[in-house]
């Protein structure tokens, strides 16, 4: 975002409450209803600057679906293994159970194809 007077890059804080590198995003998803949030816009090349106060009105969440949520847990669980092996030979040796493994599974469905 670049200062409306000069052009030069602003820099943003949200709340003297927050800690300076503190994201709006992580300042927006972590309030209470009914908080304040004061989000500062400032440029050090002129001098210019903004502050703006949030309400956050309400917060709805939902609890999603609860097998999505174990997949892609499962998911991350499973990429992280082939993430810590450092042999090549090994890496391609699990890659081909996988695709062993996806071949005989007939609960298993090519999402690839699906969309095509």
């Amino acid at each position: 975002m670049d200062c409306p007077a000069c052009g030069a890059p602003l820099t943003i804080e949200v709340g003297a409450e927050q800690p300076l590198s503190t994201s709006l995003r992580d300042a927006v998803l972590t309030a209470e209803p009914d908080e304040r949030l004061e989000i500062t816009r400032a440029c050090w090349d002129c001098g210019w600057q903004e502050v703006r106060q949030v309400r956050v009105e309400s917060i709805d969440t939902t609890a999603g679906d609860e097998t999505a949520v174990e997949r892609a847990a499962l998911i991350d669980k499973i990429t992280d293994e082939p993430a810590a092996i450092e042999s090549v030979d090994t890496l391609e040796e699990t890659l081909a159970a996988i695709r062993r493994q996806r071949a005989t599974d007939p609960a298993t469905t090519d999402t690839d194809d699906a969309t095509e």
